[in-house]
């Protein structure tokens, strides 16, 4: 799946993340979408939230990561495991997953717009 085809696939004709499609492309269930995006469960079930800015910047923050590595990595699910698991020496440590759940999302595209113009990691 390229990554144009995978933002295709979960974001709707207006504009917004949509959990259940992005849990789907992740294989994973709202709960865990809510985990690894810092959100609580009602975030990403109830409408009301679903539709709140900081929701949807979350969720768009955990789909262009994916969406950014994922040529990197080969497909999305691999995409997703190097998201949640692979530690970065340049932010002691922590993972994608950490970063995006804390807020560090500019942070987390910058170091990877370095990485994808030829710089180290």
């Amino acid at each position: 799946m390229s990554g144009c085809a995978f933002l295709d696939d979960v974001i709707s004709a207006d504009g917004t993340i949509e959990p259940d499609r992005l849990g789907t492309a992740l294989r994973i269930t709202k709960t865990e979408l809510a985990a690894a995006s810092g959100l609580s469960r009602d975030a990403v079930s109830k409408t009301r939230r679903l539709q709140a800015a900081a929701t949807q910047t979350r969720l768009r923050e955990v789909a262009e990561t994916i969406n950014r590595i994922l040529p990197w990595c080969g497909s999305v699910q691999q995409a997703f495991a190097w998201y949640r698991s692979q530690p970065i020496p340049a932010f002691g440590d922590q993972t994608a997953e950490d970063l995006v759940r804390g807020g560090r999302s500019e942070h987390l595209r910058s170091y990877l717009a370095g990485i994808a113009v030829g710089g180290f990691a």
